[in-house]
């Protein structure tokens, strides 16, 4: 019941933060990663910047190692 009350006292602006009203959604990944934009006009470079980090990331990973 408390927790109701202060609630009450937080600003709008506050319960807003990580919402997605007014933005787009960019589908990566056949569906499975979703990235939320607040222009329209940088889905084409939102697309390019992650299959460059996913392709780092997998390249990174899949390096072996010399054993010593």
């Amino acid at each position: 019941m408390m927790l109701e009350n202060n609630r009450l006292k937080i600003p709008d602006s506050k319960l807003l933060s990580g919402s997605t009203m007014d933005k787009y959604p960019v589908i990566l990944d056949g569906g499975r990663t979703i990235i939320f934009i607040s222009d329209k006009s940088k889905e084409s470079e939102t697309r390019k910047k992650y299959e460059l980090r996913k392709d780092n990331r997998v390249n990174f990973y899949s390096k072996k190692k010399p054993k010593s």
